[in-house]
């Protein structure tokens, strides 16, 4: 039998999705996909898990889409539009639809699609040996995956275009310093820290981290008194939890909180 395309692991409320495609750098196939989407909603349908960890087997991240794997017979064009259609946008959809916080752990290359798959995470750590490359231009395409709308929200669309058009190769340490990134670790330590991390969020108020996604991104497309009054509606919601009562309860009381809403 082959070896599974995604590896899952379970630790204590963290979950750990690693793709498992070494050989072809962890580059996004039919078969990869059909493995991924149902452990991305075991872990969303999972009440014990409140953080979700994604990185790559083997040296690299994702090396994006598996142009061998594309389709197209000889001289035919392979159909795109379907490819994203049927797996990169139910992919970042239902990554930034996850009713807990999701951490890209990036080992090694992420490129094209494999790239936007990650920045597409709430929150992205990568290892100092890692790169980030919008690889699209060097094959005739578009950023694709979320891409168009992620990078000039990230760092400005300066370095959108640029990283869009070159195509280079950004280094990590570049990655966290235009903003593309959160942080940037030592190779050895990128599971410890990310799974640190994901341990960290799963004690937090999982429910309120969530609608943090969702008001940020809400955000972007509002002007200064329409997040103001998108602010107060879910923060109505929000104080009706029992997460709520229980942070105030537990500030006043000077003990460490115990929050249960997920």
């Amino acid at each position: 039998m082959s070896e599974p395309t995604v590896l899952v692991e379970t630790h204590g409320p963290v979950r750990l999705l690693r793709l498992n495609r070494p050989q072809a750098l962890n580059s996004f196939n039919a078969e990869m996909v059909q493995a991924l989407l149902p452990a991305l909603d075991a872990a969303a349908d999972d009440a014990q898990i409140r953080a979700l960890v994604v990185t790559g087997a083997g040296r690299g991240f994702s090396a994006g889409q598996d142009l061998n794997a594309a389709g197209g017979g000889a001289g035919e064009a392979p159909d795109l539009q379907d490819i994203i259609l049927r797996m990169w946008a139910p992919l970042a959809a239902r990554i930034r639809s996850m009713p807990v916080p999701v951490i890209a752990a990036v080992n090694g290359v992420a490129a094209g699609a494999g790239a936007n798959f990650a920045l597409n995470c709430d929150i992205v750590i990568a290892a100092r040996s890692a790169s980030f490359i919008q690889a699209f231009s060097k094959i005739a395409l578009i950023p694709d995956a979320g891409g168009t709308w992620l990078l000039p929200r990230l760092v400005g669309r300066a370095h959108a275009m640029a990283l869009a058009m070159t195509g280079d190769k950004l280094p990590a340490d570049e990655a966290q310093r235009i903003g593309l990134i959160w942080r940037v670790v030592d190779d050895a330590a990128l599971l410890d820290e990310a799974r640190a991390l994901a341990t960290r969020l799963a004690a937090m108020p999982t429910k309120a981290l969530v609608a943090t996604r969702h008001a940020i991104d809400a955000a972007l497309l509002l002007d200064n008194a329409e997040a103001v009054q998108m602010e107060a509606e879910v923060q109505g919601r929000m104080g009706r939890q029992a997460d709520f009562a229980e942070g105030v309860q537990a500030f006043l009381a000077k003990r460490p909180p115990h929050f249960k809403d997920r």
